[in-house]
């Protein structure tokens, strides 16, 4: 079993102030993988002083050496990538060729991206009599989840340290290891000294602290709209910038001109990817409603090809969730749908048969939902999803935007002007027509309680920086 019991802080491995052990959990088996140390408000403090006397320094480095940093990362990270892959099938229960191409994959992916970046951003322009610059915002405190942990991570650490600020990583206590390698690769790129800090924690011990802590001038968080609210609240006396990308309810809209068994095939597919454990996944599905029982079929031929196992297991094409804590839930929320009266088209709350070990959940479809029902309102975050009437667009429009989410939307149809026109109604940050996706620079975030900010690309850039408007220079 690893024992991960140290911190990563001014440049070293060290101890935490008060030895504290806690178990992470192999959701595959539900045997204990690791442990690893908690922090707590002084192992804060540590970081925080050392990233702020580190940014006197690297806040002011020059743009060449820190594309030079960035290159070092890659490279080590390139170095570690398959220990990156099997840590995150190990912690969270990812299929193998979902953690090695996808999961850790995306990690790598924003650090090439902030890498091109650099070359071109403008962190200096004229404007007028003026000269506008961007500059660090300074010490940032990223809190990153367990459902895509690299990705996460990445997306928050390169573009902060690519800017130069300096930063404290909180990993999630859930799924800590690829984060502890990915530290591993930080300390391997010989990054100045307190450039980045990882400490290991709770919410309540760690993120706590870190979001109230006087030396932190911005916090990202990504993870529940409760949480979120939280970490706000604590940094609000501070005046701290906070940026979070939270929940969502996704629609996905399947216009009447639509292929509609291409549709409801990659619909029900992007649910159960990941084991419905993403927060744009397209849980809503609205249908016309002549058609809801061709898509009980279709989805039900879907959810019967989805292979279900541990995350090691070549065939598994989806793993078990994250936890204990998640398999109650979900398995609740599939309680509350049978239970208002939603009709449960497959699966349910039984483990896939021969399952009997692990947080296993068979893909589950409801049909015949509407948005007063709980699993129509509540990010369920597993592989569950449920199907929608509607009588007109403008109806699946409203019915759409009926959420206090506003993460993700999905159209599926055919006339350009229909898919502009739906596209421009929907509430939503990021919209995807028919099973396109944006790239690794489209900014990604939400609208309502789905967040505030963007996160990747250029826009993830601006997230940490300062905008100072210089005024009388002579040109």
């Amino acid at each position: 079993m690893k024992i991960y019991d140290q911190f990563y802080i001014d440049g070293q491995w060290v101890d935490p102030v008060e030895k504290k052990l806690m178990d992470v959990i192999n959701p595959s088996t539900e045997e204990v993988c690791a442990q690893i140390a908690i922090g707590n408000s002084q192992d804060v403090d540590k970081a925080a002083i050392a990233a702020s006397k580190a940014f006197t320094r690297y806040g002011y480095s020059s743009l060449s050496d820190r594309i030079e940093i960035i290159q070092s990362i890659i490279s080590a990270f390139k170095n570690r990538y398959n220990d990156i892959a099997d840590a995150i099938s190990e912690e969270m229960g990812a299929p193998t060729q979902l953690a090695v191409k996808s999961q850790t994959g995306a990690g790598l992916a924003h650090f090439k991206a902030a890498a091109a970046l650099l070359e071109s951003f403008p962190f200096k322009q004229q404007q007028g009599t003026s000269l506008i610059v961007k500059e660090p915002i300074g010490v940032c405190a990223l809190i990153t989840p367990w459902n895509w942990p690299l990705n996460q991570i990445a997306c928050k650490v390169a573009p902060a340290i690519a800017v130069g600020c300096t930063v404290i990583l909180k990993p999630s206590e859930i799924a800590p290891l690829s984060a502890y390698i990915f530290s591993q690769v930080m300390d391997e790129a010989g990054l100045p000294a307190g450039v980045y800090n990882m400490i290991n924690g709770d919410g309540v011990g760690v993120g706590t602290a870190l979001s109230k802590h006087r030396l932190i001038d911005m916090v990202s968080f990504t993870g529940s709209t409760r949480a979120g609210a939280l970490v706000a609240k604590n940094a609000a006396p501070g005046i701290k910038r906070v940026s979070q990308e939270l929940g969502g309810k996704s629609a996905n809209i399947i216009l009447p001109d639509a292929d509609f068994e291409r549709a409801v095939k990659q619909g029900a597919r992007s649910v159960f990817s990941n084991s419905g454990q993403s927060c744009n996944a397209p849980t809503r599905m609205l249908v016309p409603a002549e058609k809801m029982q061709q898509a009980e079929t279709i989805a039900t031929e879907v959810a019967a090809k989805i292979k279900v196992g541990p995350a090691t297991d070549e065939t598994t094409t989806m793993g078990p969730v994250v936890s204990q804590l998640q398999y109650d839930k979900i398995r609740g929320l599939i309680e509350k749908g049978i239970a208002e009266n939603a009709k449960l088209v497959c699966g349910g709350m039984q483990k896939p048969q021969g399952l009997d070990k692990g947080y296993f959940i068979q893909p589950t479809v409801f049909s015949e939902v509407n948005n007063a029902m709980t699993i129509a309102r509540e990010e369920i975050f597993g592989p569950v999803f449920a199907i929608m009437p509607y009588d007109s667009i403008e109806q699946a429009i409203e019915i759409a935007n009926d959420t206090p989410y506003g993460l993700a939307g999905y159209i599926q149809g055919n006339d350009p002007q229909t898919l502009s026109y739906v596209a421009s109604r929907i509430r939503a940050g990021n919209i995807n027509i028919n099973g396109q996706s944006g790239d690794i620079n489209t900014p990604f975030g939400g609208y309502k309680k789905s967040g505030n900010g963007r996160e990747w690309g250029a826009h993830g850039f601006d997230d940490y920086l300062e905008v100072k408007a210089i005024s009388g220079l002579s040109n």
